[in-house]
């Protein structure tokens, strides 16, 4: 294969979508039954939330690669269409059936209520609510989706060594986003400060990990490819990471909140995960496990998944008769796994899906208006 081939297709990257959705979910199921962080299993099964900045970085790489040459306001209204249709959907299923339907969404709030409709929660005081606490991410990504075509009118017109330098910059300059006074400050319920160290600035560095995949993209010299198809290598890396970063003396653990030296060293070791799941697959493309049949279909759930997986935890907890923090790992994951994948199913098959038709059918037509528009504009005469 020539060194600058680029497939249309990656399928193991859809398999690594199974495995994030899949290591996201072992990280609350530990968590909300007690396992220890401080144990040798329980450090690994922590730090597995860093499957959120390998999220990050197949977002990064993916859009990146299809869009950082878009100019024409077809293109991005293109781009932004399919984006909507894509992400809100599914997701607003999902946050009015938890808010309707969970016993602990009594305990929410109308500003947490609002704040989880319109995917502002990190952006909100006390915006993370019950059952819903894991879309802090997706509030996240949906900032990067509509800050991505500022970045291709602006970036994407620098030639490329430029781009790529650019992009760097801006990851490393962002791991001091929590030393700013704005973020120490809070959070701080009381004097109304969100925690605005979660900020979508402050994970630059895990995206940059996706862009710069994209430009770097068949161009691997064939000895960085040959080390990357070492695929056992690179997933031994992300548990040594996942290990050191789930250690107290890395930083603390459990929900404290850490200080700016702490949250920068989680992102640097966030961006070292990310890159060791992540790069492999993407700069050099193979088949494989992640390939496989079983994994492509978890790939495609994997959204809904992510979605839906908190809300079946917290219904595994009464089903096994087991209270939180009080042990139950096996059952409790199992009933997880059990509720969740057939849930997903339906929301990819359902919702998904036909959300995702008539987007590319809005964008279709949205595109061959334009495209009439300017062949109309182009005979009329002067």
């Amino acid at each position: 294969m020539s060194p600058f081939y680029k497939p249309a297709h990656i399928s193991s990257l859809e398999g690594v979508r199974a495995v994030a959705a899949l290591g996201v979910i072992l990280a609350h199921v530990s968590f909300q039954t007690g396992m220890d962080p401080a144990s040798p299993i329980g450090a690994v099964l922590a730090r597995f939330d860093f499957f959120v900045p390998a999220f990050f970085a197949l977002s990064g790489f993916l859009l990146w690669r299809g869009h950082r040459h878009d100019r024409t306001g077809a293109q991005i209204g293109r781009y932004l269409v399919n984006r909507v249709a894509r992400i809100l959907p599914a997701y607003l299923v999902c946050v009015l059936a938890v808010i309707l339907l969970l016993p602990e969404a009594g305990q929410m709030s109308s500003s947490q209520i609002v704040a989880n409709l319109t995917l502002t929660q990190v952006f909100a005081v006390d915006g993370l609510a019950p059952g819903l606490t894991h879309l802090w991410s997706l509030s996240v990504e949906m900032a990067f989706y509509l800050v991505l075509p500022l970045l291709a009118l602006s970036l994407g017109r620098l030639p490329r060594r430029a781009r790529i330098a650019a992009i760097l910059v801006a990851g490393l300059l962002s791991l001091g986003w929590a030393y700013l006074p704005l973020v120490m400050a809070g959070p701080d319920l009381a004097a109304g400060i969100a925690n605005r160290q979660i900020w979508p600035p402050a994970y630059t560095l895990w995206f940059a990990v996706g862009l710069l995949s994209a430009e770097f993209e068949g161009r691997v010299p064939p000895l960085v490819d040959r080390a990357l198809r070492v695929r056992w290598l690179w997933w031994v890396l992300a548990l040594i990471t996942a290990w050191i970063a789930g250690q107290e003396w890395f930083g603390p653990l459990g929900l404290v909140h850490p200080d700016p030296s702490e949250f920068a060293r989680r992102v640097i070791a966030g961006t070292v995960f990310a890159v060791a799941v992540v790069c492999p697959q993407a700069l050099a493309p193979g088949g494989g496990w992640l390939a496989s049949p079983l994994m492509q279909s978890l790939g495609r759930w994997s959204y809904s998944i992510f979605l839906w997986h908190l809300a079946m935890l917290s219904l595994a907890f009464p089903l096994a008769g087991i209270g939180y923090f009080q042990g139950g790992f096996v059952i409790i994951l199992a009933l997880t796994l059990i509720m969740t994948l057939p849930v997903a199913a339906a929301s990819y098959l359902f919702v998904e899906a036909p959300a995702a038709r008539w987007g590319r059918q809005v964008a279709n037509r949205l595109a061959r208006a334009a495209t009439q528009r300017s062949i109309t504009t182009s005979e009329s005469p002067a």
